[in-house]
């Protein structure tokens, strides 16, 4: 089990983890999301032990993550990091980056293991191809099976599919979980993808301003928002006063509702005028303006600049966001 404990970090004087405290079971999935800048990067490195802690303390099971006073070669032997720089030789081939750390006394063993992993990353093509020749994106997935070679307990991903072409991002996720999964790796990736957060994570800590705001199972946090700020990062969210949607006319609060889940009707309280239709593929995203303040909801086609239409939000979910 990975433990932090009341974990604070800053740079010259600027604090940039603040009292951060949270477990994770062995073998789980877990997305580390918030805005650019709200320290999930930094706090990638301190429990890999690249950092010193200010204040508190990091433990995997019962060993203590020290940094750079404690460890003449900073890191976790039972981690891996890998960082958005990839780490690669540009003058050895992809297999040689592969295997740089994999003992040569049982050559075939090694050559089955690189294999493997390049298998998995979907780069059996360029074993013999020099990194330096490779994309942005290729390097990327070589960089991922470089970090598996050693099969670490912990891996800790920093935006690991940001450079891989999108047709090909869904099978390298899909791969590359359903391995951890199978070996029980713990993983802990940083990420703005929303689908990596909910679709390949088991559990979501939200990070704003150095501090967690949500930790939770991933369907919890994204179902059930604390606040705007959080529903923000799965996309378009409104948030919209209570009585305009539901039968109580009287209630004061607001209720946080994503795009997706507004319809037209034929009237409702909730009228908006519209300003813009933006085509995402299987739908519309529609700008609106209700009270001078702008809503986003998704349609199956577009609708005309200020066209005035009605929206409505299901009873059932009216009830489970209250």
């Amino acid at each position: 089990m990975l433990q932090v404990q009341n974990a604070s970090f800053g740079y010259d004087e600027r604090t940039v983890i603040s009292k951060v405290s949270f477990t994770i079971q062995k073998g789980t999935n877990v997305a580390l999301i918030g805005e650019s800048g709200c320290g999930k990067s930094t706090l990638l490195k301190l429990l890999y032990g690249l950092y010193d802690l200010d204040e508190g303390a990091i433990f995997w099971d019962e060993t203590a993550v020290l940094g750079p006073k404690f460890n003449l070669i900073p890191g976790m032997e039972q981690m891996k990091y890998l960082a958005q720089d990839f780490d690669l030789m540009p003058y050895i081939t992809v297999a040689e980056n592969v295997g740089k750390y994999l003992s040569n006394i049982y050559p075939e063993q090694k050559k089955q293991r690189v294999h493997e992993l390049l298998e998995m990353v979907e780069m059996t093509n360029f074993a013999h191809t020099k990194a330096k020749y490779l994309s942005g994106g290729q390097q990327q997935r070589v960089a991922l099976a470089k970090v598996l070679a050693l099969e670490p307990e912990v891996l800790l991903l920093d935006e690991p599919f940001s450079n891989i072409d999108s047709f090909r991002k869904g099978a390298l996720r899909r791969n590359l979980f359903t391995y951890l999964k199978s070996k029980g790796i713990t993983c802990i990736i940083a990420t703005h993808d929303s689908v990596e957060a909910l679709s390949f994570s088991d559990q979501t800590i939200v990070m704003k301003d150095g501090k967690i705001l949500a930790n939770d199972a991933s369907p919890k946090v994204y179902l059930k928002p604390k606040n705007k700020y959080v529903a923000s990062l799965y996309g378009e969210v409104n948030e919209i006063p209570l009585r305009l949607i539901s039968d109580d006319f009287y209630a004061s609060e607001t209720i946080l509702v994503y795009s997706h889940e507004l319809f037209l009707t034929d009237f409702s309280d909730l009228a908006v005028t519209v300003k813009h239709s933006y085509f995402k593929g299987n739908t519309f995203l529609i700008k609106s303006v209700y009270d001078k303040k702008v809503l986003f909801f998704e349609n199956p086609f577009p609708l005309d600049e200020g066209q005035n239409v009605f929206l409505k939000v299901e009873e059932e979910v009216v009830e489970f966001r209250r």
